[in-house]
């Protein structure tokens, strides 16, 4: 697809913000072409940027959602600064931002401000908990959301809770942020108005806990935490055999006959009263996880694998997280790209998981140094080398 433009392409979006949920949001839509122009504080930048130092010299966060973006250092606390960052603003097509709470409206960078300047502009604020509401002006984070939400509630085993082990309601919101903005975008494209958009953490992770706020609802329990195994579903989860370990999961009654005919080899088993239904195997969960212990015990996982193929039963290896760039179906289909970090060597990403006939994956993107497009960028907006030399203090 050489010389075939990403659908972004020409699409400037400049962003305000810091940590995980809408740097995420930016690095999809550079993903797509669009020009992401990351404006970062001086002394030190997006605070995301020294979580770890797993890659060079930034974090894994700060390289895994601003990759393919440009930074520009300004001091939006000077007059100077600000004013670049509002003429930076007037080139923009969106502008993002996830500042403190009531940050923008004091920068004049909130929606109704930029908006009422020029209607065209698309602009997405992603806050907290949302505007109004006794909880608006609180500060919030991932943790606090999962467990705001009731998420950690779920998460865990037995009477142990646990955060999940990514920032799920950050993922949720920029996700929510990118899905809005192409919608603002076309929108756009039809009748020629922006729109502000608005967006908080509470509501976004809200939306990915429907389905186990109605079972609780409907039940009057939550789901119960239970480790690695599905809550209202069994048997679904890690099972240990000779040299390993295994994930199966069987969704219904007729995988449940065909898993105790082939593989456990006793189709009695399948109409015993304890393990006849779905709910009789989740009721007797201990039971039925004992009795495959026993009988996964004595098979290594290639064979126990290869039985649960001929039963036509969904299974996976328990994986670990440092072999996915290794994972046999991500090689063959090569879905890593080495990317070049600041003040290190190439790390493996995965390409962006959408293959598409009328646009390439962006190869070709790297992680931005702190201000490393400050020059460059300053320079398009009309700031001579003097005034620029100015601005960086």
């Amino acid at each position: 697809m050489e010389g075939v433009s990403a659908p972004l392409t020409g699409i400037r979006v400049v962003s305000f913000d810091h940590a995980v949920s809408v740097p995420y949001a930016g690095r999809l839509l550079a993903d797509l072409g669009a020009d992401v122009v990351k404006v970062e504080r001086p002394g030190g930048g997006d605070f995301a940027r020294g979580y770890d130092a797993a890659c060079g010299d930034v974090s894994s966060y700060f390289a895994w959602i601003n990759r393919g973006k440009r930074s520009v250092v300004l001091d939006l606390k000077s007059a100077d600064g600000l004013a670049a960052a509002h003429r930076l603003v007037d080139t923009a097509d969106v502008v993002l931002a996830n500042l403190g709470p009531g940050a923008t409206a004091r920068l004049g960078l909130d929606g109704d401000t930029l908006r009422g300047r020029r209607p065209t502009l698309i602009t997405c604020e992603l806050s907290g908990y949302g505007e109004g509401g006794p909880s608006a002006g609180r500060k919030a984070y991932d943790a606090l959301i999962q467990s705001e939400a009731g998420l950690l509630e779920l998460t865990g085993d037995g009477d142990v809770t646990a955060r999940a082990g990514i920032s799920v309601a950050d993922i949720a919101a920029g996700v929510q942020v990118q899905s809005a903005v192409l919608a603002a975008l076309f929108h756009r494209e039809r009748t020629g108005e922006g729109a502000t958009l608005r967006i908080s953490l509470l509501e976004a992770l809200t939306e990915w806990m429907h389905q186990p706020m109605l079972y609780a609802l409907g039940t009057g329990r939550a789901p119960a935490r239970s480790g690695g195994h599905h809550p209202s579903i069994a048997p679904y989860g890690p099972f240990p055999c000779a040299d390993g370990a295994v994930h199966l999961a069987v969704q219904n009654e007729r995988e449940w006959l065909r898993l105790c005919t082939t593989v456990l080899g006793d189709a009695a088993i399948a109409v015993d009263e304890r393990f006849a239904s779905v709910r009789a195997r989740v009721e007797h969960r201990e039971e039925l996880h004992a009795l495959l212990h026993t009988r996964f015990a004595g098979l290594t996982r290639e064979r126990l694998g290869a039985l649960l193929d001929e039963a036509d039963i969904a299974w996976s290896a328990v994986g670990h997280v440092a072999e996915l760039p290794r994972h046999p179906q991500l090689v063959a289909r090569a879905r890593f790209v080495g990317v070049p970090v600041p003040g290190g060597e190439r790390v493996p990403m995965a390409v962006p998981p959408v293959d598409s006939s009328a646009w390439p994956p962006p190869l070709d993107a790297e992680v931005p140094a702190l201000g490393a497009h400050t020059a460059e960028i300053l320079t398009e907006l009309g700031y001579t080398a003097e005034e620029i030399e100015k601005l960086a203090g």
